[in-house]
């Protein structure tokens, strides 16, 4: 593994081939909503008509975004807390606030990768155990011929809620129930993958990302090629396709599809920049953040026509139109598809390759999370990093305590609940600041030149208008319609404590807070006139060589000496 100097204090770890980066951002980019959420907007909105909002929104929010936080984690070789300090003082707690939310989002997304490892493990069997209504988990409710709405439930839907959660009457947040030991051993098996993985840096994960990136696209087309060969998948994929251009007039469609872009790519999460501060200094970032937001777009698209290829044998063999079948969320991949799995020959098989696909899948872009904490953390405290195999047993084992809250009966419920508040407005006010603050504080000539140093030529026109104006109001009115559509938590068979959403909210401000606090505590703790502390504050630390020092900032957010020369001697 080489070893870089450049833009760092210390020789720094590098990628051992640029392909191990590019796996690793594609492999975190492509997660589990590229099965369950893309596919069902899709067909909600009509697929050919969805294309048009959802690829303007990627042009213009998506890609340009992902290319800024690829750009500073390269330029500034930090993780997220060490390199906002660097960029724009004042605003170091964005870097906090992304690492907190990547923090909460581990505590209930290595949860899902448990439940694929579990179905997985449950498909090595003659005969799918979702099958039939013959277990002793089945109620009388429970029949082979099941669709929403008719009073009955699935074998499928009654082996997730009561074999898999054990959920019964009496169960929720206010009485979660026992752990339930299926799902805590399962989750352990995760933590242990994940560890093994990450434990001794990119130099383990950059390895191991070229299983998990590669082999789901290699069950994808043996799923494809599968799906459209069975009866009524012409009609799927027909329901998918068939454009349905009136709905281009709503906003809804187009607030869907910058949401999706967004959530998609990542932008924010700390995770991309983590990712490319292991790049070479010179790497062409531009040319990489195109070909893989270009490869996550077309993997979501791809998986549209696997699931619909067998949502329309569904409606084929019942006998029914495909909305009854169709859905989004887990639902879809741990119910729906299972369901139609059992019903296909060689379900055994399909089963396997289907449920490892999702593994993989999530392993992929729980590393991509775990590996922001890590990076953000120990490049902020180099101790840490120095003996980064303890740090990351520590980090996992707090990780696991933490996720034995969803291992119990109504654990479903917790998972629900932090999905719903762990990232969704936290991240989009993070990015929204991360947009302003690179743009119009730090400054989009500051930026441009940074990216000519590292690529050797100007960055074009378009790139600085969209991050000037385009990025930020396309992040303002993801953040405003999130908001404004608010309806409360969403479950159509539990209700939610009236104090889960008073938590919910608690944990969002949580990580928001750490942006407004942390810019208090530098002012206060900064010589001069408020004026002088704020103008210090504002300038990158390359630029502040004769300002004065401040009391209680670390040195690698103040630093004023020789590490731009450092970086302007040795590139």
């Amino acid at each position: 593994m080489k070893n870089e100097t450049a833009m760092t204090e210390e020789p720094r770890e590098t990628w051992g081939k640029k392909a191990d980066f590019l796996l690793s951002v594609i492999g975190f980019a492509v997660d589990l909503s590229n099965v369950w959420r893309f596919p069902y907007l899709c067909y909600k909105y009509g697929g050919g008509a969805f294309l048009v909002p959802y690829c303007i929104m990627l042009a213009v929010g998506g890609i340009p975004l992902f290319f800024m936080e690829l750009a500073l984690g390269q330029f500034h070789r930090k993780g997220a807390i060490t390199c906002w300090g660097r960029l724009v003082p004042l605003l170091k707690g964005v870097g906090y606030t992304v690492v907190l939310i990547a923090l909460y989002v581990d505590f209930y997304y290595n949860v899902i990768i448990a439940w694929a490892l579990y179905y997985l493990l449950a498909s090595f069997t003659t005969t799918l155990p979702w099958t039939s209504c013959d277990n002793e988990w089945n109620t009388g409710n429970c029949s082979v011929e099941a669709r929403g709405g008719r009073g009955f439930t699935s074998p499928a839907q009654e082996y997730f809620k009561r074999h898999l959660y054990r959920l019964e009457d009496g169960v929720g947040l206010d009485n979660l129930g026992p752990v339930q030991w299926q799902n805590a051993l399962c989750l352990l098996a995760v933590y242990i993958i994940c560890y093994f993985s990450l434990w001794k840096g990119i130099s383990t994960s950059g390895k191991v990302v070229w299983f998990t990136a590669l082999f789901p696209y290699v069950v994808l087309f043996i799923l494809l090629i599968r799906g459209i060969t069975l009866p009524g998948a012409y009609e799927g994929i027909r329901y998918y396709l068939t454009p349905k251009f009136s709905v281009l007039k709503s906003s809804e469609v187009w607030v869907d599809a910058a949401t999706q872009v967004f959530f998609s790519l990542g932008p924010g999460f700390g995770v991309l920049l983590a990712f490319s501060s292991y790049n070479k200094f010179h790497n062409n970032v531009l040319r990489d953040a195109v070909l893989t937001s270009a490869i996550n777009s077309a993997t979501s698209f791809l998986a549209g026509f696997v699931i619909f290829s067998v949502l329309g044998f569904m409606a084929h063999r019942a006998n029914v139109e495909i909305r009854e079948v169709a859905t989004e969320g887990p639902g879809l991949v741990f119910i729906v598809y299972p369901e139609a799995i059992a019903a296909m020959p060689g379900s055994t098989f399909f089963s396997v390759m289907f449920f490892l696909m999702l593994l993989t899948i999530g392993l992929d872009s729980s590393f991509g999370g775990s590996e922001a904490v890590i990076t953000g953390i120990g490049d902020e405290f180099p101790l840490l990093k120095r003996y980064r195999e303890w740090f990351v047993a520590g980090l996992f084992s707090f990780y696991y305590i933490v996720g034995l809250l969803s291992c119990t009966s109504g654990g479903i419920y917790v998972v629900n609940l932090l999905d719903q508040f762990a990232a969704t407005y936290s991240i989009l006010i993070a990015v929204f600041f991360e947009a302003v603050a690179v743009s119009w504080i730090y400054g989009i000539r500051r930026f441009s030149e940074d990216i000519r140093e590292m690529l050797g030529k100007e960055v074009g026109v378009y790139w600085k208008f969209c991050w000037m104006f385009v990025a930020p109001i396309f992040i303002l009115v993801i953040v405003v319609s999130s908001v404004a559509g608010y309806s409360g938590i969403s479950d159509q068979e539990y209700k939610y404590p009236w104090w889960a959403e008073i938590v919910g909210f608690i944990l969002a401000a949580s990580s928001v807070m750490c942006i407004p606090v942390t810019a208090i505590y530098y002012l206060i703790m900064a010589e001069g006139s408020f004026r002088e502390r704020l103008r210090d504050l504002t300038t990158p630390w390359r630029d502040r060589a004769g300002n004065r020092l401040h009391k209680g900032m670390s040195s690698s957010t103040v630093n004023p000496a020789s590490e731009f020369n450092l970086r302007a001697a040795q590139v």
